[in-house]
């Protein structure tokens, strides 16, 4: 019985899309593979722009909003409140001295020192805090009008997210792959059910778009919000969707989910901000 339960064992684990032992650089060529030969037609890059990438009837819908977008209006903000002092004299400039050259596509990082992972958001906040003003709301408003202003200063820089060889990080790393391909909720659907294995197909009257890219353009003004939102108001909002209980936003959980996301989308250009349905 033993020896029957190893050998079932190993063809789960050979059955998956990555198995435990690849590397994140394993799974990253493999990922990518998968997308371009699920869609040949589809050039890499242009894995950006989510479902648009996949659906010429969105795309042509989605092109009309990009020339008058609704998220101009917070890049224009988010510009004026990044430049704004702090108390102290001080600004988010004195925390992001190279934000003007891009910074967004290296977010978010494992901070090694700390043991965690340290998402764009988050350094938002920390540089407020230390500098004695209280922290922005996660999910919307101001951080997410600061946050794109710096995508858009970053825009065309190729993501470049990088696990470093170290326990934590790689602990880290894992979490998220495993959170991506884990089923939960009432409806028991894993993130990778719409964004992987269907990706393309219709789910009522949406289009699932692939995974490939995710979080190349966020922050995102979405219809449906008829506002902007950070990633991890729809990582909770797609956790509900499927009926289980969202983790809190800036959660380890969510990091850690943000940051395997990211990393399959290495090489990838930055989009941000950006509009969806």
């Amino acid at each position: 019985m033993k020896k029957i339960v190893t050998l079932l064992s190993v063809l789960l684990i050979a059955a998956t899309p990555f198995a435990a032992q690849a590397t994140p650089d394993d799974d990253l060529k493999a990922f990518r593979a998968y997308f371009t030969k699920k869609f040949p037609d589809v050039p890499v890059n242009d894995f950006i722009n989510g479902v648009y990438a996949v659906d010429p009837a969105s795309r042509e819908q989605w092109e009309q909003f990009e020339e008058f977008p609704s998220y101009q209006i917070a890049i224009d903000n988010g510009e004026e409140k990044f430049n704004k002092k702090f108390a102290n004299g001080k600004s988010y400039a004195d925390c992001f001295p190279n934000y003007k050259k891009g910074i967004k596509q290296n977010y978010p990082y494992f901070d090694t020192d700390k043991g965690e992972v340290v998402t764009l958001e988050g350094a938002i906040n920390k540089c407020r805090t230390d500098n004695g003003e209280k922290p922005l709301k996660w999910q919307k408003g101001e951080i997410t009008e600061i946050g794109a202003y710096l995508a858009y200063l970053s825009r065309g820089h190729k993501i470049n997210v990088k696990v470093p060889n170290d326990a934590k990080a790689i602990a880290a790393y894992n979490r998220g792959k495993k959170h991506f391909y884990s089923k939960r909720g009432q409806l028991n659907m894993a993130c990778a059910d719409c964004h992987y294995y269907y990706s393309g197909s219709r789910i009522r009257a949406d289009i699932l778009s692939p995974a490939l890219g995710h979080t190349s353009g966020f922050p995102v003004y979405r219809n449906k919000w008829a506002g902007m939102g950070t990633l991890h108001r729809r990582y909770g909002g797609c956790n509900k969707q499927v009926r289980a209980k969202p983790f809190k936003p800036q959660s380890d959980e969510y990091k850690a989910l943000e940051y395997f996301e990211t990393y399959m989308g290495n090489g990838l250009e930055i989009n941000g901000p950006s509009q969806r349905k």
